[in-house]
């Protein structure tokens, strides 16, 4: 075995042979080697360099994809009233598009333009309007004609309409299902933690003469609270500190058993309402948007209204929890921190 040798020993060794662990194996015959194929389309997003692939900016974790889901909106054209003198829009106060699009603007990035509704970004706030006098005039309307700071020779109308307003004593009693969303998806602290902690502000709120049930809802549905008083808010407030988040999405089924807890304690003197806190990932059982929606729809015709709180970001289904208001009769409004919770 050769030990050691010299540097042009070595040299004069690897012109004849190959030195492996000391012992010297005959070089293997030089073969013309195969071309190379040629290189690969570059992919969009990415540059090609040396035979291999370089991304050019960070590309986001599986689970950073966002997947917020929301209605196309189009831009609506120019109405002469020459052809058509009647103009409707509808009443509805929803909110949700101005919180949403806060969240965005203060994680540093813009909002998709289908999740910025203008309508409701006004309607965000309290102008002052002047009420009705009394329930038999249900509104007021505020009708003011300024120039047009964009185009000369032209006019604006402002047309602002104010509902009666009733004072909270003089409010019916609530009969109030809260249906919570606990699958996996709601377990981010913007989520199932932030609608726990606003809940329990609307709890402080309760009289001796609501009513208050909660369902829940993951892999399959479960009440967790029967009918209860207001009064008794300790025992509402453990029930939603059981709680925690975990499991696939059955909103279908959650809806089905909060309709249910809702029409047990049904009364035509009290407001009836079923309180969706989501962020919208239905994803087993009835999950088909145009099936809930037909569900929503008859089960309003029983006086049960549905209302909606949004949650969180990523996989918001505003598209969704947009139309189940709707069809719902209730309103939408999205919670992006604890201050908006005590708001709603």
């Amino acid at each position: 075995m050769q030990v050691s040798q010299g540097r042009g020993d070595a040299k004069a060794e690897e012109a004849r042979g190959v030195v492996v662990t000391g012992s010297r194996m005959p070089r293997a015959p030089e073969v013309d080697a195969p071309t190379p194929p040629d290189p690969p389309p570059p992919l969009v997003g990415m540059v090609y360099g040396g035979g291999t692939y370089a991304q050019m900016a960070p590309q986001p974790m599986p689970g950073d994809v966002n997947r917020d889901r929301y209605q196309a909106v189009g831009i609506s054209g120019v109405k002469l009233v020459a052809q058509e003198p009647v103009s409707t829009f509808s009443i509805d106060v929803d909110t949700a598009s101005y919180s949403n699009v806060r969240r965005m603007l203060n994680a540093g990035h813009l909002p998709p333009k289908d999740a910025v509704r203008i309508e409701e970004l006004i309607n965000y706030f309290d102008y002052g309007y002047e009420l009705p006098k009394s329930k038999g005039q249900p509104f007021e309307t505020t009708v003011k004609i300024v120039p047009s700071p964009w185009s000369e020779g032209r006019q604006l109308m402002h047309v602002a309409v104010q509902g009666y307003d009733i004072k909270r004593d003089a409010l019916p009693p609530l009969n109030l299902t809260l249906l919570i969303d606990v699958s996996g998806s709601m377990s981010d602290q913007n989520k199932l933690p932030l609608a726990i902690q606003s809940l329990k502000l609307l709890v402080n709120e309760l009289t001796a003469q609501d009513k208050v049930s909660i369902a829940v809802y993951a892999g399959a549905a479960g009440a967790v609270l029967d009918p209860t008083s207001g009064e008794e808010k300790e025992k509402i407030n453990v029930a939603l500190d059981r709680l925690s988040a975990g499991g696939s999405t059955a909103g279908g089924e959650g809806l089905r058993l909060a309709y249910h807890l809702a029409k047990q304690n049904f009364s035509k003197n009290s407001i009836n309402r079923v309180l969706l806190l989501s962020d919208g990932d239905f994803n087993v059982g009835i999950n088909d948007p145009e099936a809930l929606e037909d569900f929503v729809s008859r089960e309003r015709e029983t006086g049960v209204y549905l209302s909606i709180l949004g949650f969180g970001g990523g996989n918001y289904n505003d598209l969704l929890m947009q139309k189940l208001a709707q069809y719902g009769n209730g309103m939408a409004a999205y919670i992006d921190n604890l201050n908006e919770g005590g708001r709603f």
